[in-house]
């Protein structure tokens, strides 16, 4: 063949199916890095659907030192750019496709950009919060009255419960399902009985949780169909003045409540290493003493990420 007879292919002309394709190869990183800028075609490809159903972030932590005073953080500079470039380009690239959003426990999202991102992402249905110290009550709710259709939420443990369930109820008629990394405690439970008590779907796995909180949990969350405590520092509180205790095995009351479940996950084993961390961390998880990634698993293999 005379090399005036060969017809070059340009990369812009590849068929966009098959760019999206060589696309969901690439990280979050490498999507962002400025391929959309290459062409039209491209551009259009960088925007399919198809890339944009998950927005992972968990990869990415906060530079950060504590603080003595609120919010507890300070974050590097740079650090709060490189989160705010990633995330914006994902979120414009996105065209309002994102149906899961996954942040690392150890990022430190400002109140404004919690906002930014629900604006541009209102079709959420799974959301894993990063943590709370730079979001405040203003910013979260406004945030989950534009997610009207989230059905799943993973979250740091909250002191003050109520104003975040209640706007979770009146705002996300399909909400199911809630897994809570950090103290739980009868607060807690109670908020849980009284705003989302069709909650089909529970995970409290790698925290304390007193006897009492988790009697409570079987007898008033009738729609419960899974709850996870695997993992979990269970604490009985005698009446006084007995101290309280550990509890190494499920008591029959308890195994009772549950039957009714579809799934009661749970481990309290000595061998197990999972179990043994809660118990060395007196139910307050230090996740970043552990191998990087352990924090995402969960025995729910729909929470697990």
């Amino acid at each position: 063949m005379e090399e005036s007879d060969r017809v070059a292919r340009r990369w812009e002309d590849l068929d966009i199916d098959i760019l999206v394709k060589i696309f969901q190869s690439f990280d979050i990183v490498e999507l962002t890095s400025g391929i959309a800028t290459v062409c039209t075609s491209w551009r259009m490809a960088c925007c399919d659907p198809l890339l944009w159903r998950t927005l992972d972030l968990s990869m990415m932590k906060s530079n950060f030192i504590k603080i003595p005073l609120e919010p507890y953080v300070y974050v590097d500079a740079r650090s709060d750019k490189t989160l705010n470039h990633l995330l914006k380009t994902s979120l414009s690239l996105s065209q309002g496709n994102i149906m899961t959003l996954i942040f690392h426990f150890n990022l430190y999202v400002s109140d404004d950009l919690l906002t930014y991102t629900a604006e541009r992402c209102p079709r959420l249905r799974r959301l894993v919060m990063p943590a709370w110290n730079r979001i405040k009550k203003t910013g979260i709710c406004k945030a989950i009255r534009i997610w009207q259709d989230l059905e799943s939420l993973t979250m740091p443990s909250i002191a003050n419960p109520p104003y975040l369930l209640e706007e979770i109820a009146n705002n996300c008629k399909n909400f199911s399902e809630l897994k809570v990394m950090g103290p739980f405690d009868n607060f807690f439970a109670a908020t849980i009985i009284t705003y989302l008590p069709k909650v089909r779907v529970l995970s409290l796995r790698c925290s304390m949780l007193v006897k009492d909180t988790l009697i409570s949990i079987l007898d008033e969350l009738r729609n419960l169909e899974v709850l996870n405590i695997s993992h979990c520092l269970l604490i009985e509180i005698p009446p006084p003045p007995a101290p309280r205790r550990i509890m190494r095995e499920l008591d029959q009351c308890i195994l009772d409540k549950a039957s009714r479940l579809r799934e009661f996950l749970t481990c309290m084993k000595d061998s197990c290493i999972m179990c043994q961390r809660t118990r060395n961390d007196e139910g307050l998880m230090r996740w970043y003493k552990y191998e990087e990634g352990v924090w995402k698993a969960d025995e729910v293999s729909s929470l697990s990420l």
